[in-house]
């Protein structure tokens, strides 16, 4: 079968030699129509920080927001010709063929296009952050960085009743596309002092809960200054460095709290995340700004890394 893999930094090679899986006992087998470039993917696409070095990678790693047809069965009720969300059990995503099962398989509806339905494993992700933390509601939030990811948190914290929702990143695209998922307020990092900005934007309160939705180190210290005395901090974006500065000091004289989560345990709220697509509830198809052949992996891959031509979430047809 066809598989991505990275070769070394920045390169990508399409091969056509990798030995298909085979599903075990209560999985799947999906051929793959889609597969979505996760911000995950890219500090190993870049080599950077922790994932410097230890290259190549295994064929089909990182990918895992698939969307395509069931082709073979070891699940009673899973017939094949079923189309499915899949996360990969073995993280091997961008690959035709992929090993799944529930919960983090889940049944889509028949549609035109569903191709959108690849932002419910993403929107699963940010279901599962929410689901560590005591309600938004009438609160005051704020979200550094503006990606894909998070975009969705702007949504889904305005969904969630949060009274002010502001996004701040460096890049004036990445804030007006804040403004069309719900954020009451933007600041242009690279322009104003942010603390400041978020102190003014708030008539002096700061927020209740600060997202760190990028994984640098200047992402995390600017997201641990913007909430009030004992305000929450969460700590979302995938951290390039094992161990990084932070403003220890502040965080503690304000008696503030931190709240993590990863991706793994996302699948428990795939069936949720499908739903709330399916039903209008959330919709997140403005992310997909560009659809590219699976021959065109390495474009689409330095376009997400190069955050070039207005690029948020990109979409290989396999």
């Amino acid at each position: 079968m066809k598989a991505l893999q990275m070769v070394a930094p920045r390169t990508l090679a399409l091969r056509d030699d990798v030995v298909a899986p085979a599903p075990r006992q209560g999985e799947v087998l999906v051929r793959c129509a889609w597969v979505s470039v996760c911000g995950s993917n890219i500090h190993p696409f870049l080599g950077l920080g922790r994932w410097a070095g230890d290259y190549p990678k295994p064929p089909g790693w990182d990918g895992h927001e698939c969307v395509g047809t069931v082709v073979e069965s070891r699940l009673p009720g899973w017939e094949p010709g079923t189309l499915v969300l899949a996360h990969p059990e073995d993280y091997l995503g961008f690959a035709e063929l992929v090993r799944a099962k529930p919960p983090g398989l889940v049944r889509l509806p028949k549609c035109e296009d569903p191709v959108p339905f690849i932002t419910a494993q993403p929107l699963a992700t940010v279901l599962r952050a929410m689901s560590r933390i005591q309600s938004v509601a009438n609160q005051r939030c704020a979200v550094v960085g503006q990606g894909p990811m998070g975009l969705i948190f702007t949504r889904v914290l305005r969904h969630a009743g949060a009274r002010q929702v502001i996004g701040i990143d460096l890049l004036e695209n990445r804030l007006e596309a804040a403004r069309r998922f719900g954020a009451t307020d933007v600041v242009d990092a690279a322009k104003a002092n942010v603390p400041e900005a978020v102190r003014a934007l708030t008539g002096g309160a700061m927020v209740d809960l600060s997202v760190e939705a990028v994984g640098l180190p200047e992402s995390l210290a600017t997201a641990t200054l913007l909430p009030r005395r004992k305000g929450r901090v969460y700590v979302f974006g995938v951290a390039r460095h094992a161990t990084q500065d932070f403003p220890l000091n502040h965080f503690m004289r304000n008696e503030m709290e931190m709240v993590s989560s990863v991706g793994p345990e996302c699948v428990e709220f795939f069936e949720s995340a499908v739903r709330m697509v399916a039903d209008g509830e959330i919709d997140l198809s403005a992310l997909i700004t560009h659809r590219l052949p699976w021959a065109e992996a390495q474009r689409a891959f330095e376009m997400y890394a190069d955050h070039a031509n207005g690029a948020l979430k990109v979409v290989l047809e396999v």
